[in-house]
């Protein structure tokens, strides 16, 4: 029995190092949900007029990949937007966006500064923006903004990787069914020609032999 014990300590013991010291093993399998700014949140004060966060140094100690999210503890005070076009993100404005790469999520409104929770999901790779537009942009101006790169990671989960469903097509009208004119397909008989030319001949022969015999 001690020998046994002895021998499980070993492996886990043994285990343990080759987990240490092959990182690949010991990658997380999971995803992570980034909360924005860390305990200090999304927030803006505006009597000082600076956010409640370094929001660049918090980015540079996280890792964000495929199927993360992005947690954002706000009011309505500010907004979230999202953003794939870097002039939309230097501008600190959607006023004069054009494409359909640029998101707003809830917020920008002074009522009461209602707190709320604003979950993002990272469903593209690649390189990203994110500001509070509100008060004019003088929020994202003030360093309400930072930028992330979204790394494969392992993949997207099931949830965010539907295919899209197949195109509609519209099935044929009834009524255009009624009056397109009907198909005809013509048939011919192989032997059909045979038949006719044999009974042609039978009659050819026949007033032959009658013209003949009134001779």
């Amino acid at each position: 029995m001690a020998m046994a014990v002895v021998d499980s300590m070993v492996f886990l013991f043994l285990l343990a190092v080759a987990l240490l010291f092959n990182p690949a093993a010991s990658q997380a399998t999971g995803y992570t949900n980034h909360t924005v700014g860390g305990p200090a949140g999304w927030f803006f004060n505006i009597a000082t007029q600076k956010p409640s966060a370094d929001y660049s140094a918090w980015v540079a100690k996280q890792t964000f990949n495929l199927g993360d999210s992005l947690v954002f503890n706000t009011n309505t005070n500010q907004t979230v937007i999202q953003t794939y076009n870097k002039t939309t993100y230097m501008n600190c404005t959607v006023d004069y966006d054009s494409n359909d790469d640029t998101f707003q999520y809830q917020g920008g409104s002074n009522e009461f500064g209602r707190a709320m929770t604003i979950t993002v999901s990272l469903t593209i790779e690649g390189q990203q923006y994110y500001f509070s537009d509100a008060y004019d942009g003088t929020q994202c101006l003030n360093g309400m903004a930072f930028e992330i790169k979204v790394g494969h990671g392992i993949g997207l989960p099931p949830s965010l990787n539907q295919p899209p469903p197949p195109p509609y097509v519209e099935p044929p009208s009834t009524i255009e069914n009624a009056e397109s004119p009907p198909i005809t397909v013509v048939t011919s008989s192989p032997n059909g020609g045979v038949r006719n030319s044999a009974g042609l001949f039978l009659v050819v022969s026949v007033l032959v032999m009658l013209v003949l015999h009134l001779v």
